[in-house]
């Protein structure tokens, strides 16, 4: 395992990590999330990333049972907040943010989390609230670093002007070879600051592993024919990506690769990104990932991908599901 500075904390993540979004939020039983989640250590990961909102607070339960068993300063958590808890809890108030990461906590049987992100922009609440509520989490010593996920530029810019640019240390986009919209502005805007990037669905939530064929039926053992897991599909399963990936195969294989491999390595090309957040149902998915950490592309190989893809990735700035533009000032 190779690892990475994450922005301007003294963390050092691994190149991959792994995530809980669609997988240990309820997509896949109990033993199999302590089997992935071992797996992980096992593999020299050491950055685990999930949030309130996955299940409902069942991902960080799950892991809150099976972390603690491991020593604290063994691995690097982080958590997230915004999504809706209930009827009446989400967002990003004071309110808020003081409640959630006291309940993310009791969940992850820990007394603080390493990282601490703001899963969407809140515009419904004056920025300055969710900054100063965001910095007293930090004081209270309950995380020791903040981050953001899926906030437009304006956003960042005005947060970044409000407190400085050491108020965030990473930032947790979609990037992947089909989905390469951060590129164009947000890469830019928080490299100004020193931001890093920990990136979700690199592997566009199994897309690019080529298991999904074009005019194929769905494999019945894969995440998007288990309803629990299929939500976001839409995001990256057409014909034209399936279409793609199957270019992709040869180039893979030429450079002596997996697809998943190729894959993850494509999105760790760039300095920017500190870390490639993966999902895994079986533990031998997760040693698989943790292979690409370290394999270095060649300009050929990076510009046989460029030709396999042509114009299918969406590479254009694209608001993320269930982002806002706009930012709200006292």
């Amino acid at each position: 395992m190779r690892f990475r500075k994450l922005g301007s904390s003294d963390l050092e993540v691994s190149e991959i990590s792994l995530g809980s979004w669609l997988t240990y939020s309820g997509g896949i039983q109990a033993e199999q999330t302590r089997a992935c989640t071992e797996a992980a250590f096992d593999a020299g990961i050491n950055f685990f990333d999930t949030a309130n909102v996955y299940g409902r607070g069942a991902a960080e339960s799950a892991w809150g049972e099976i972390l603690s068993q491991h020593p604290r300063d063994s691995y690097i958590l982080a958590t997230k907040v915004w999504g809706q808890m209930s009827d009446t809890d989400q967002g990003l108030s004071g309110e808020q943010i003081g409640k959630q990461i006291d309940a993310s906590l009791q969940r992850l049987r820990t007394d603080h989390v390493d990282l601490y992100q703001a899963h969407r922009f809140d515009v419904t609440v004056p920025i300055e609230e969710t900054v100063e509520a965001l910095q007293k989490v930090v004081r209270q010593g309950k995380a020791r670093y903040l981050g953001f996920s899926e906030w437009t530029p304006e956003q960042i810019r005005t947060a970044v002007d409000i407190a400085g640019p050491e108020l965030f240390v990473s930032s947790q986009p979609q990037y992947s070879m089909l989905w390469q919209a951060p590129e164009a502005e947000v890469f830019p805007v928080c490299a100004a600051s020193g931001i890093s990037h920990i990136v979700w669905s690199p592997l566009a939530q199994g897309v690019l592993t080529g298991k999904y064929k074009p005019g194929q039926p769905l494999p019945a053992d894969s995440r998007f024919a288990n309803d629990a897991m299929s939500g976001s599909k839409d995001l990256v399963l057409n014909d034209a990506a399936l279409e793609a990936v199957q270019r992709l195969v040869p180039v893979a294989e030429g450079a002596g690769l997996s697809l998943p491999s190729l894959a993850l390595a494509w999105v760790l090309r760039r300095g920017e990104v500190a870390s490639a957040i993966t999902g895994a149902s079986r533990p031998e998915q997760v040693h698989a990932n943790a292979a690409a950490a370290g394999v270095h592309l060649t300009d050929d190989v990076l510009a046989a991908v460029d030709a396999a893809l042509g114009d299918v990735p969406v590479s254009r700035p694209t608001l993320a599901p269930f982002a806002a533009e706009g930012v709200l000032r006292r």
